[in-house]
């Protein structure tokens, strides 16, 4: 391998994954061309992970790089987007050939699972930091939002919740689980599911959406405020996987589940009487008011995650 600098480790290590239907021009010149699928609109987001706030110091190149796309796929599956592309902005405080191979093994892994062909970038010297920006497409003029919820709808959640900052827990050495969640529960953190193949179902079907990123209880508040109504949740309903199910300490569970964050499945409301979509677990309803209410559970904190 040449001598490396900026230029040669794009080449050698992010050059092969721009391949995609709405790829035109790809790494190289300085832009990346894409073309939207006929009567779309453009979704886009971005987000950034700093090595020691978003995941744990020593963490392996393959995980970060899964879970920075996985965690930015997800807001395109909160708005009801399907993906066209991804670009990485990449800090390095130096060029570690190992950390780099494993990074592009977990870039190659995401980018296929998620179809977020890698179009561009940018790869300086700084903190090990990673900025996701990615590019979806919407039917012309629909797309879900916050705001859209209406008084008497259900509320559902994806998957099972809380698994990703029990996870974390551990990682930060808090507990200890079971010997044989620990790799189900690290992978839950690391590799979230990003519900992108829901996405297309609940255009048709749900009236608001947000991604649950920094808890369910902060992210639900944010449909509550932007809707302008209150929402009702049953913790009793809210789904465990088997592996918090079993634990004795139901306050902790609880307390991972409502306010742990990380979990990037979706919270959505809809009509009670459409059919509910497959893997998603009704837990509350939307009324008249302000707020959030725990019923049964109004001691437990509606903090979640915070920037600052």
């Amino acid at each position: 391998m040449e001598s490396l600098n900026e230029f040669s480790v794009v080449r050698e290590f992010f050059s092969d994954f721009s391949r995609g239907k709405a790829t035109v021009i790809g790494p190289g010149d300085d832009c990346a061309v894409l073309r939207l699928p006929q009567d779309t609109q453009l979704a886009t987001s971005s987000d950034t992970l700093i090595e020691g706030c978003h995941f744990p110091l020593g963490s392996s190149g393959d995980d970060i790089a899964y879970r920075a796309i996985a965690t930015s796929a997800s807001d395109l599956a909160a708005m009801g987007a399907q993906p066209l592309a991804c670009v990485i902005s990449l800090s390095l405080p130096e060029i570690d050939i190992a950390w780099l191979k494993n990074f592009k093994h977990g870039l190659s892994s995401a980018i296929r699972c998620f179809s977020l062909p890698l179009v561009g970038g940018d790869l300086t010297k700084g903190p090990l930091t990673i900025t996701v920006t990615v590019y979806g497409s919407l039917p012309a003029g629909r797309c879900l939002l916050r705001s859209g919820a209406k008084q008497g709808e259900i509320v559902l959640v994806t998957g099972t919740l809380g698994d990703a900052a029990a996870g974390l827990a551990f990682l930060k050495n808090e507990w200890e689980p079971n010997c044989d969640d620990k790799e189900f529960l690290v992978r839950r953190f690391f590799r979230p599911e990003s519900r992108l193949d829901l996405a297309a179902s609940l255009l048709e079907i749900a009236t608001s959406s947000i991604d649950i990123s920094d808890g369910l209880l902060a992210d639900v508040g944010h449909i509550a405020s932007e809707s302008g109504l209150s929402i009702q949740i049953d913790v009793k309903k809210i789904p465990f996987s088997p592996a918090l199910s079993k634990l004795n300490n139901n306050q902790q569970v609880l307390k991972w589940a409502l306010s742990g964050g990380d979990d990037y499945e979706l919270c959505f409301t809809m009509p009670a009487n459409k059919n509910i979509p497959p893997g998603c677990t009704p837990i509350g309803f939307t009324a008249p008011g302000a707020g959030v209410r725990c019923e049964g559970y109004d001691n437990i904190s509606s903090g979640g995650y915070r920037h600052f």
